[in-house]
């Protein structure tokens, strides 16, 4: 197949050259095995998929675990098509009793149930939008049925002349759908008239599919028959693009996939077939031994695909989620939409305001700029921003970045940019490297010992690295001279623009490198042999980070990245910072210095942007170093919304009085001060502080204040703290009676009765305590109380006492207390208990 767009020429090279195939990897992620499935279908946002079962039996799977969530038993007859309806939280269904069911997913309610047909029911589609689902039936009708209406059939469709097998809407225009039939032709409906737009003679025998292409540049259909052939069909012309052949048997279904360039069949020969969308070849045969396969459903937004058979469901990943990019300092942004080349620059975005909420969508317009003839699953910018360089099913192309015109081309399972974008290194086999520059090979030994290692990738930076199983080697660009090998079984490579650092990112941590230049030439200078291990003393490891890094780019001496567990954070020095978490995975596209702010996509290519003040990170990276003065140079330029995040990371280095003067945040300030003890910083921030809020900084700082022997202070913290506990504690301890007095006083209004008994009873004011004790319905203990400490009150309280008894209707009770002054009782003033 001839690459047509490429520079004349090159076309002649090409068009012998047969393109190597697709390397995508499948992964499955859902083996059961149950009835015949007949229908499945996706959760737009649930991980679930619904399968409807021959025995009549509908069930949503756990895809993410394999397991069954919800089982509902539909009918007694098979049950042949089933699709959801998130927007309602409903499934519906369709089987041969000729009923039409709905269910709610969550309550397991039946919200409708209805004879449709007259006949099975085969097939049905949900409108994207419009509360409609359209049926296809047996009957050799098709009928639309509006569920807002009560579910009253708004249109009866009528034209086919056997078994209706399947109905797909048009992606590009929603008010039209096809239908694919037994009687060999697939027929175009608009959804308002009940005659179908055009047919087309399909297949030689039954049409079991269709399905639209997806994107806007074609106008195609896929179709499968029982005549074992897939084929592609533009329907405005209604000529056939393509006919595939590879099934051995009916083919039950195709589509086409909505992310990558493939087309998906299933065969009652038992197989999956992946093809090729754009070359229509076969790249991937799937067999599961689940005997025929019946029906497919993709999962929107992902790369998941769920297929039914006689005896099971499966569900597999094709490829990747992540998105193919890459963005060039100055900001240009390259990215890739299956075959599709779009670019854009970041830098046109408005810069969102100080105040603008970190993580929010920003509006960034694309355009397209070119094609690529291979599937993109790496995009890699010279260092210079001129070229681009397009890597993927075995081959790389380079384009120059604003022209996309092509540069070169070749084999290639890896690429990796020198820093002066005039060399680079093409990995064209795991044991064959090759060195360019200026786009022709390099003659000479190549670089020492690379035919000896299986290498798995290359990585371009200040020295070319690669790595392998358990291992990442480096080596000189213009020498080949091996500089060091280390053991580590590492992910990715990642240089800093100085040079001078290296970030290495394994399966469970990353770790960063120094490389010593001074070093490692000093030992070539004295004669040192170097071994396939390279000089020891070229690379020191600077600190080892447990997280685990998705996407990373450096900045200066500053390691941004993105992580598995959707977190944004930097290292700069010897330590990691959070900036922060996101709810979907994100990838790290780079930095804006003029912005102050990390650009990110997720897999959509959608834009998102977090603040980060690069003179932040220099003033970190300043202290880091002890360099003192450099922070104090560079501290008045720092934004002062970055002030306060400054003032944490001093205080987590220990210099809690430089952050004392840094912060501008009142209530970090109060805490740092109160750290420092420095009473009269905190004294004057709790006093300007509003009084709903003030309470407990009264409190921390009466605390304090006592530790710090400062009785005078510790007293007014906790009178307006209103800390009446401690502020007992401490006038007991000062022998304060005034103080004391006033507090029971303010204790009794707050309704601190027994602070203010426990006030009252150490100043010896019994008499207080036992009126005190009665006017808060506690007569019984203020009798006792009086009997002992106060016998001259023992009358008033047995009179509270027999009132409160007698207010519960309880006389009998009452009767049982003996008053002592009625009954004859004498009390001596000498037998009275002094408690003063």
């Amino acid at each position: 197949m001839t690459r047509c767009s490429r520079e004349s020429h090159l076309v002649t090279k090409l068009t012998a050259h047969v393109p190597p195939p697709m390397l995508f990897e499948v992964n499955r992620k859902l083996f059961s095995r149950s009835e015949r499935v007949k229908g499945v279908d996706f959760h737009p946002t649930e991980p679930w998929l619904l399968a409807g079962l021959y025995n009549g039996t509908v069930n949503i799977y756990n895809h993410e675990t394999g397991a069954i969530v919800k089982t509902f038993e539909v009918s007694e007859v098979p049950v042949r098509c089933c699709k959801f309806i998130a927007r309602k939280n409903w499934f519906v269904a369709g089987s041969d009793d000729f009923q039409l069911r709905v269910f709610n997913y969550n309550t397991h309610e039946k919200v409708a149930a209805f004879e449709a047909h007259p006949d099975y029911i085969r097939c049905l589609a949900v409108h994207p939008s419009a509360p409609i689902v359209i049926t296809g039936s047996d009957d050799m009708t098709l009928k639309a049925w509006d569920w807002d209406k009560g579910w009253k059939n708004i249109q009866v469709y009528e034209g086919h002349s056997h078994f209706i097998m399947n109905i797909c809407f048009n992606p590009k225009d929603s008010n039209t759908f096809a239908t694919a039939c037994l009687d060999r032709t697939v027929k175009m409906w608009s959804i308002g008239s009940s005659t179908a737009n055009f047919t087309m003679d399909a297949h030689d025998k039954g049409v079991n599919s269709v399905d639209f292409y997806p994107g806007t540049d074609k106008p195609y259909l896929v179709t499968t028959g029982d005549d074992k052939t897939v084929k592609v069909w533009d329907y405005l012309s209604k000529s056939c693009v393509q006919t595939m052949e590879g099934h051995t048997n009916n083919v039950s279904f195709a589509v086409f996939h909505p992310n990558l360039p493939l087309i998906i069949s299933g065969s009652e020969d038992g197989t999956v077939k992946i093809w090729n969308s754009g070359a229509y070849r076969i790249e991937n045969t799937l067999s599961y031994a689940l005997e025929r396969a019946w029906c497919i459903a993709l999962r929107k937004g992902a790369n998941d695909v769920a297929f039914g058979f006689d005896e099971g469901v499966v569900v597999i990943k094709l490829g990747r989620d992540e998105p193919t990019f890459s963005m060039d300092p100055s900001g240009k942004l390259v990215f890739t939409r299956n075959q599709e080349v779009l670019s854009g620059n970041i830098q046109t975005i408005d810069a969102p305001t100080s105040d603008a909420a970190d993580g929010s969508r920003l509006r960034f317009s694309s355009k397209e700029i070119g094609h690529t003839e291979i599937y993109a699953s790496s995009l890699i910018h010279s260092p210079n921003g001129r070229f681009v360089t397009v890597v993927g099913d075995g081959e790389y192309i380079t384009y120059t970045a604003l022209a996309w015109r092509n540069k070169s081309f070749g084999n290639g399972l890896s690429f990796a940019w020198a820093p002066d974008s005039n060399t680079y290194a093409v990995l064209e086999s795991k044991v064959k490297l090759k060195m360019y520059k200026n786009f022709k090979e390099r003659g000479g030994n190549g670089m020492k010992g690379a035919g000896t290692w299986a290498i798995e990738g290359l990585h371009g930076g200040t020295l070319l690295g690669a790595r392998g199983p358990g291992f990442v080697v480096f080596w000189e660009w213009e020498t080949g001279e091996i500089v060091r090998r280390i053991d580590v079984d590492a992910k990715s490579v990642y240089w800093s623009g100085t040079g001078q650092l290296v970030a290495i990112c394994a399966d469970d941590a990353f770790y960063i490198l120094h490389f010593h230049r001074d070093a490692y030439e000093n030992a070539l200078a004295s004669g040192e042999v170097v071994t396939d291990e390279g000089i020891p003393e070229a690379f020191e490891i600077v600190s080892d980070v447990s997280d685990v890094v998705k996407t990373a780019k450096w900045i200066g001496d500053c390691f941004i990245y993105t992580t598995t567990t959707n977190r944004l954070a930097y290292f700069v020095g010897t330590e990691s910072y959070s900036i922060s978490p996101f709810d979907t995975p994100l990838y790290l596209l780079g930095y804006i210095p003029a912005h102050n702010r990390v650009y990110l996509a997720d897999k959509d290519m959608n834009i998102h942007s977090y603040g980060l003040s690069l003179g932040v990170v220099e003033y970190q990276t300043a202290v880091l170093r002890h360099d003192m003065k450099g922070a104090a140079e560079i501290l008045p330029t720092l934004p002062k919304d970055q002030l306060n995040k400054v003032a944490r990371f001093l205080e987590g280095r220990g210099m809690k009085e430089l952050a004392l003067t840094v912060t501008t945040d009142p209530d970090h300030k109060f805490d740092l001060a109160l750290q420092l003890d420095d009473l009269d910083t905190a004294l004057e921030i709790a006093r300007t502080v509003p009084e709903l809020e003030a309470e407990l900084k009264w409190k921390s700082l009466g605390d304090r204040a006592l530790t710090a022997w400062r009785f005078d202070l510790a007293r007014e913290c906790f009178e307006k703290g209103n800390d009446l506990s401690a502020l007992m504690l401490l006038l007991l301890s000062t022998g304060d009676r005034e103080g004391l007095a006033a507090l029971s006083a303010k204790a009794v209004e707050k309704g601190q009765n027994n602070l203010a008994f426990a006030s009252l009873l150490q100043l010896g004011d019994a008499n207080a305590c036992v009126d005190l004790l009665i006017k808060t319905q506690r007569a019984p203990e203020a009798a006792l109380f009086a009997r002992t400490y106060a016998p001259g009150e023992i009358g008033k309280a047995v009179d509270a006492w027999h009132s409160e008894l007698e207010a519960k209707k309880r006389p009998k009770i009452a009767a049982t207390v003996a008053h002592p002054q009625k009954n004859g009782e004498l009390f001596e003033e000498s037998a009275l208990v002094d408690v003063q």
